[in-house]
Order: structure tokens, then C-alpha cells, then sequence
């Protein structure tokens, strides 16, 4: 007797059945045995960074200058600067100058990348993609800067005083330069909800994985 012929619906199903073994997979991964003792420091580690959040948005003013967070700023800074010209200088004058701020996301993006895909460390992605949230944030205040620049660069000058200031230039080139105060607006927003996005997903992680917790002194030390 002939198989009956799929119906309408089988792929879609297939289709979905296949997300979420992705997300079990890597975004919500979750090992047969969690150590109590990690569990209970990432959820303590997952309170810091809420109320650090909270802080920074507090401090938060794209329009006045400010990023939130001195600290995160000046560890997000070599990078920027490693960006220019460690690494973006050999593809020409435009790449290099943006390079500064794909240097400063590159750090969260490959270190929560490797967090997730080699350790196998959801929670520790997110709190890296929390990062690259604040970085956006940073981006957000230097970009609405280019329009009317006040923001003291490096050098000791503005960017009305010098040409070193990275997104006067970019917009300068793309022609976006009026645009610039809402451009930069708009990613100051996107940005929070980045950090805001990445405390749900440790969140999420953290209470799949008090499910599987253990007293035991190996769980999780093969998680990949």
C-alpha cells in the first residue's frame, strides 16, 4: 500500500521542529548536569548586571555626550583604537575609519561567539552580547556627535577642530551628515534594548538550567 502523500502542514512543522533544536542547541543549552555553585554565580552575576544596567541607562544622554559607563568606554576604547589601525588600515581610508567602531564591537562579538560555540556557554554569550549593547550605545553618542562636534577626541581637539572625528567623516562620505542626531537616536535605543535583550536570554538560560542542577564537583566539565 502507497505511503499517504505529506500534508500542507508537515514542513512548516519540520521547519519549526528544526528551530528549536537550534536554540536547545546553542542559544539554550543546557548540559545534564549544572554545578550549583556555577548556577548560583551566574545568579548573582545576572542581579550585578541588572542593576548596572539600570545605572548606566540612568547616565545615558546620546544627545549630551555621554555613553553611561566611563568604565565600559575606556575597555571598549583600545579596541577602537586597535581597529584603525591594527586591523582595518590595509583596506583602504573609509574601512579604516569605520574601522575604529567595528573594532570595538568586534571584542563582544568574538568572545561571545567563542564563548557560545566552543565552550558551549550560552549565559556567558549573553552577558558578551550585553556588551556589544553598551558598545552600540557608545557608537550611538559619537555618531550623533558628527553633526555639531563637541566631543573631545583623543588628540585634544574636536571634531570642529580637527579631521580625526571617525563619524563626521563616514557621514561626510555617505552624504548622511544632517541625518547624523537621528541616526545616532535611533541606535542610542537600539542599543538599550540590546542590553535589555541579552538579560532575557540569561535570564531564560538560567532558569532552564536550575532544572539539571547538581552537587556534583564534575558537572559541566564537558560541556562541549
Amino acid at each position: 500500500m502507497a505511503d499517504a502523500p505529506a500534508t500542507p502542514d508537515a514542513e512548516p512543522d519540520a521547519q519549526a521542529e528544526t528551530k528549536r533544536e537550534w536554540l536547545a542547541r546553542w542559544l539554550l543549552y543546557v548540559p545534564e548536569e549544572v554545578s550549583r555553585t556555577n548556577w548560583i554565580a551566574r545568579a548573582v552575576t545576572l542581579g550585578v548586571f541588572v542593576l548596572w544596567t539600570f545605572w548606566i541607562w540612568r547616565d545615558v544622554d546620546v544627545r549630551g555626550g555621554e555613553a553611561g559607563s566611563h568604565f565600559l568606554h575606556g575597555i571598549l576604547l583600545p579596541f577602537h583604537e586597535a581597529g584603525h589601525y591594527a586591523l582595518f588600515r590595509w583596506f583602504g581610508q573609509f574601512i579604516m575609519i569605520l574601522g575604529g567602531t567595528l573594532g570595538q564591537h568586534l571584542l563582544p562579538i568574538v568572545v561571545g561567539g567563542a564563548l557560545l560555540i566552543k565552550q558551549r556557554d550560552p549565559f556567558g554569550a549573553a552577558i558578551f552580547f550585553w556588551l556589544l549593547g553598551f558598545s552600540t550605545i557608545d557608537m550611538a553618542v559619537y555618531m550623533y556627535d558628527a553633526f555639531d562636534p563637541k566631543l573631545m577626541l583623543l588628540g585634544g581637539a574636536t571634531g570642529a577642530e580637527s579631521d580625526g572625528h571617525d563619524w563626521q567623516n563616514i557621514f561626510g562620505d555617505l552624504g548622511l551628515l544632517p541625518r547624523s542626531r537621528g541616526i545616532g537616536l535611533f541606535f542610542g535605543w537600539l542599543g538599550r534594548a540590546m542590553m535589555l535583550a541579552a538579560l532575557a536570554w540569561a535570564g531564560v538560560v538560567l532558569w532552564l538550567q536550575r532544572r539539571n542542577l547538581s552537587d556534583s564537583l564534575f558537572a559541566e566539565s564537558d560541556m562541549k
